[in-house]
């Protein structure tokens, strides 16, 4: 994707702050936040600062990002107190798997039954 598209993402203009959004936390690499339409009690996105469009367009310089993504993931369950009752992570990839915003981003959702809800 080139620079231009980039610009248009929302995702990339909460990471550089031109859009607000309720900020669990950050670092160099990673962002989460609520999703502003939650599908549970409980619903957070966790997405790369790095622009990638989708879960197809990983690179192999990105393995690194994405296991301290998916191992911050477990730490927000804990925190969220849902690690034991248990939540799902989701990531949409592309029109026909859900994906909306075409920025990578890994759904969190629990504190509630699941069941139906993906």
């Amino acid at each position: 994707m080139t620079e231009e598209k980039n610009k248009e993402c929302i995702f990339c203009k909460i990471i550089k702050k031109e859009i607000a959004a309720e900020i669990l936390y950050e670092d160099d690499d990673m962002m989460v936040i609520k999703d502003i339409r939650p599908k549970a009690r409980i619903h957070l996105l966790v997405m790369p600062k790095k622009h990638i469009r989708n879960f197809n367009e990983i690179g192999e310089e990105d393995r690194e990002m994405l296991g301290k993504m998916m191992y911050k993931i477990k730490e927000i369950a804990k925190d969220k107190g849902i690690d034991e009752s248990g939540y799902k992570i989701v990531i949409n990839t592309n029109k026909e798997g859900g994906q909306i915003i075409y920025h990578l981003h890994i759904h969190i959702l629990g504190g509630e039954p699941l069941m139906g809800v993906v």
